[in-house]
């Protein structure tokens, strides 16, 4: 998932470069891809790197992106959406494997389990590459360990929009480090917004009214059992914390562990 950050500072020094091995394209407006992994990066499933290519001035042209990949993977994937007159993804959507894009192994970001106080039940909630960083978490052994049942909670236009994350916890019960784990704790909540389909609404619509309770067979949110994940817009983010709230949810950190997360970063539309 792409974010754009507040004013980046670029240093002089150029982040290393790391090769594509692997390119999919999953609608005319959304890709991943795989990249080596640095063998210094060390990062907490759902956290961020900047990463990016050189520009036409040659500098680097870096944009922070959630990486969705576990914390045990070889190597790394992002998942992104494009921007026909973005700076970055209009040229970064054109990559193919063996080509290479520069990486900043830095990593940051809210959406990590110790920024949560322990409970029973863990809510990522997404819209569009929002998922990108539950896409590690749901890979994460950890989030098992801590948690007696994940939902995931993705939201897009329509339904094409939400075949990444629907083909990948479809993949994750034959997962040979966490395909037990999952069964029978994994709950996956797709909706769409456009296009009709077997769950319909917006995330904070289906919460407000209980619809993903009723459906799920869950108890409606509780400060006692609940944690929660929030990433997409600035828009999304800030209703969905006003619905968390409505359910006694308070917002945490990784200095103050609460009952939910906000990624700080958005998605821009302009990158």
């Amino acid at each position: 998932m792409p974010h754009r950050l507040p004013n980046p500072t670029l240093k002089s020094d150029l982040p290393d470069a790391e090769t594509v091995t692997a390119v999919r394209h999953w609608t005319d407006k959304l890709f991943s891809f795989r990249v080596t992994r640095p063998k210094s990066l060390r990062f907490r499933s759902g956290e961020f790197v900047m990463i990016g290519l050189l520009g036409d001035n040659g500098k680097p042209l870096l944009r922070a992106y959630s990486i969705a990949s576990p914390n045990w993977d070889e190597e790394l994937e992002f998942y992104s959406i494009k921007v026909p007159d973005g700076p970055l993804t209009s040229r970064l959507q054109h990559i193919q494997a063996g080509e290479q894009i520069i990486l900043r192994p830095k990593p940051v970001g809210t959406l990590v389990l110790d920024a949560l106080l322990p409970g029973k039940r863990l809510w990522f909630l997404a819209t569009g590459t929002g998922i990108a960083p539950f896409a590690s978490l749901m890979r994460d052994p950890d989030t098992y360990y801590r948690y007696d049942q994940v939902i995931m909670m993705h939201t897009c236009r329509t339904k094409a929009e939400l075949d990444y994350g629907r083909q990948l916890v479809a993949s994750l019960k034959d997962d040979p480090l966490i395909g037990e784990m999952v069964a029978g704790h994994l709950r996956y909540y797709p909706t769409t917004t456009r296009e009709t389909s077997d769950h319909m609404g917006r995330i904070t619509d289906n919460l407000t009214s209980g619809k993903v309770f009723a459906d799920l067979g869950l108890p409606a949110m509780g400060r006692a059992d609940d944690r929660a994940m929030v990433c997409g817009s600035l828009a999304f983010n800030h209703d969905v914390k006003a619905v968390l709230e409505g359910f006694g949810l308070r917002e945490g950190a990784n200095s103050e562990p609460l009952e939910y997360v906000v990624e700080k970063a958005f998605v821009g539309d302009g990158i």
